[in-house]
């Protein structure tokens, strides 16, 4: 692996970001407060917590984040089967996302492995 100076030139925050947006130009004016409040969070988490933790220095911290935002992406997966369950998003928009989150979380393993 090549070495990485900045946290931005991680391919894997890259796509969290990049799932980021997607939920936010999709959630961020439901007006279910709390369900929306929640999925945000969860999906801001992984990308913070990524560059977060790298920005700590160490690889011992950096996989601690990375285990962090390896649970959010988690929480994220969840928080989309309710915003399915509840008819907030269609199943192509459901599998589309579902499937971008398991690739970050995949990534996110394959990091914490490579750190150890």
């Amino acid at each position: 692996m090549p070495t990485i100076k900045r946290f931005e030139d991680l391919e894997v925050w890259t796509e969290a970001r990049n799932l980021n947006l997607r939920i936010f130009r999709l959630f961020g004016q439901h007006p279910n407060f709390a369900f929306r409040d929640q999925l945000l969070r969860a999906t801001l988490s992984i990308m913070n917590n990524i560059s977060e933790g790298f920005e700590r220095g160490s690889d011992k911290e950096f996989r601690l984040f990375l285990n962090y935002a390896k649970g959010s992406s988690g929480e994220v997966r969840n928080m989309l089967y309710i915003a399915h369950d509840l008819n907030y998003i269609d199943q192509s928009t459901f599998d589309e996302l579902y499937n971008t989150s398991i690739t970050i979380s995949s990534k996110i393993s394959k990091l914490i492995s490579y750190l150890k």
